[in-house]
């Protein structure tokens, strides 16, 4: 099959919500239309022995929380579906930006009782910010919510998203009896516990009476509300949803398998297919022949018996075949890999070739950090893909002596993936972790203890912030490391680092040294 047609293929999208919002219940379910997997698993439930799909790590299954942002490709209606489902928990944020930056669409899950949330606020921001398509949907329909026009008032408001209704619920919670279907001009009907709600009925025409035979004395009320929003929002146009300028609603349970099928249905249709990328050289556009492609995770242990370490790349153009040598830009240096792999979740297949808008596993012996890009030979920089100044301080201290080899081990593999940061004190040399949420320490302590044999324990250390620093004026940097030598750190690539103790220290270094640069992204 051509390149053209391969892309074409391919839809490449993420999951975001709040935690608990239900996002990767609907993660299972999509799967489970794809035949990915025969039987979909609870996230939370002791009733049900089986697990998430998404939720592999042993610290997911027991929280029962997303900590990791998980890849799972299947075809459904001869598309290549990729999703990635992200954590929700605002601690994890950081994986969760990043992986934005490699997907070409969205799915915002919106808990119907809860409404939007503020991890959810942050997350939307970002699709804003990169006029990432999206489409919402407001789950748990089955319980007693939010009234849809006051969701969907709340959604423009709070999100700032230009909405409009492709389904609309006829109730909620224990009188909850279905949907309509605006987009396909379809009724379907609520049926608790049953796995699959596989076709409509038809119903081009609301006025017709005989829909009152299906729901009721609900017909006139479901009459009057699409009325009422057709009257408010505006009409759907797949170009406006492409340029992020308006965002398709669709209501339904994920838990009951309810409004899932038509969410994939319509998506399949609209979403954009592989887009290209701007690099610090050039734009890449995914039809160009030679493969090139960028490094948005990097997931150690995947599998502990093997402690293998595994580089997701998102192929942005071209072909990505096995065993063909590719050019590593950052080492300037040729590599190939044997056995790259498709992902579910933690099960993994080999495979051959791979197209724009696939994520590729590729085995790494520490050759990969986040960010980097894989060419044919081009010298190319993908934009977009920041490490964030940190927000929590811990120094790391070694509780068994006899281990310190695994603790270094385990502290230099587990900070690559991006989910915390490693400095280590100039004048002191003491190591200290820096992450955005504080559940990312125990997740950190929980890994190197049950992943590398490693145990560690936390020191506290005030901090307010840290910055990467930078200047042209060379007799200024070197007064300014003389005079705060023991504020200086420097990072895992040896860049030196400001530990700010309070936002007064960092505002008057800032003042006194105009011609530093104080850096609170990676990206400078």
């Amino acid at each position: 099959m051509s390149l053209k047609k391969e892309i074409g293929r391919r839809r490449t999208f993420a999951i975001i919500s709040h935690p608990d919002a239900g996002k990767t219940t609907l993660t299972e379910k999509l799967l489970l239309y794809g035949g990915a997997i025969q039987i979909a698993g609870a996230v939370k439930s002791n009733k049900i022995k089986k697990t998430a799909t998404s939720d592999w790590m042993e610290i997911e299954r027991q929280r029962g929380i997303s900590v990791a942002t998980s890849v799972m490709g299947f075809e459904y209606n001869d598309l290549m579906i990729n999703i990635l489902d992200t954590p929700g928990h605002q601690d994890f944020a950081e994986d969760t930006f990043r992986t934005l930056t490699a997907v070409d669409s969205v799915i915002v899950v919106i808990d119907v009782a809860k409404g939007v949330e503020p991890q959810t606020e942050k997350l939307v921001k970002v699709c804003r910010m990169r006029k990432t398509p999206i489409i919402v949907f407001i789950n748990k329909l089955d319980r007693p919510g939010k009234d849809a026009f006051d969701l969907l008032d709340e959604i423009e408001k709070k999100l700032e998203l230009k909405v409009t209704p492709l389904s609309w619920p006829i109730n909620m919670g224990q009188y909850f009896k279905g949907v309509y279907n605006i987009f396909e001009r379809s009724l379907y009907l609520f049926e608790p516990n049953k796995q699959r709600v596989e076709e409509g009925v038809a119903f081009s025409d609301l006025a017709n009476p005989e829909l009152k035979q299906y729901i009721g004395n609900d017909a006139e009320t479901l009459r009057e509300e699409l009325h009422l929003a057709q009257g408010v929002y505006p009409d759907f146009r797949v170009e406006q949803y492409l340029s992020g300028e308006i965002c398709p609603v669709f209501f339904g349970s994920a838990l009951n398998n309810f409004g899932v099928k038509e969410l994939l249905d319509c998506f399949i249709q609209i979403a954009p297919t592989p887009i290209g990328r701007e690099t610090e050289e050039r734009h890449i556009d995914p039809q160009e022949e030679p493969l090139s492609g960028f490094v948005f995770k990097i997931h150690a242990n995947m599998d502990p018996n093997h402690r293998d370490r595994i580089a997701f790349m998102r192929v942005v153009s071209g072909r990505f075949e096995r065993n063909k040598p590719y050019h590593h830009v950052r080492l300037n240096r040729k590599l190939k890999f044997s056995n790259p792999t498709a992902f579910m979740a933690q099960k993994k297949s080999i495979v051959d070739e791979a197209f724009p808008g696939d994520i590729v596993g590729l085995y790494d012996a520490g050759n990969f950090k986040i960010g980097d890009t894989m060419t044919e030979g081009e010298i190319l920089h993908f934009k977009g893909i920041p490490s964030f100044s940190p927000e929590q301080f811990r120094y790391v201290e070694n509780a068994d002596p006899l281990k310190s080899k695994q603790l270094a081990k385990g502290l230099e593999q587990l900070t690559d993936e991006g989910v915390a940061q490693l400095f280590t004190g100039r004048a002191t040399g003491r190591k200290i972790v820096g992450t955005v949420g504080a559940l990312q320490f125990e997740v950190i302590q929980y890994r190197l203890l049950h992943e590398y044999g490693a145990s560690c324990r936390y020191e506290p250390i005030t901090l307010y912030k840290t910055a990467w620093i930078t200047s042209d004026n060379k007799a200024m940097l070197d007064d300014f490391k003389l005079r705060k030598a023991s504020y200086l750190a420097y990072d895992k690539e040896k860049r030196d680092v400001f530990l700010a103790d309070s936002p007064y220290a960092l505002q008057t270094a800032q003042e006194k040294y105009p011609d530093i640069r104080f850096h609170f992204t990676s990206e400078f």
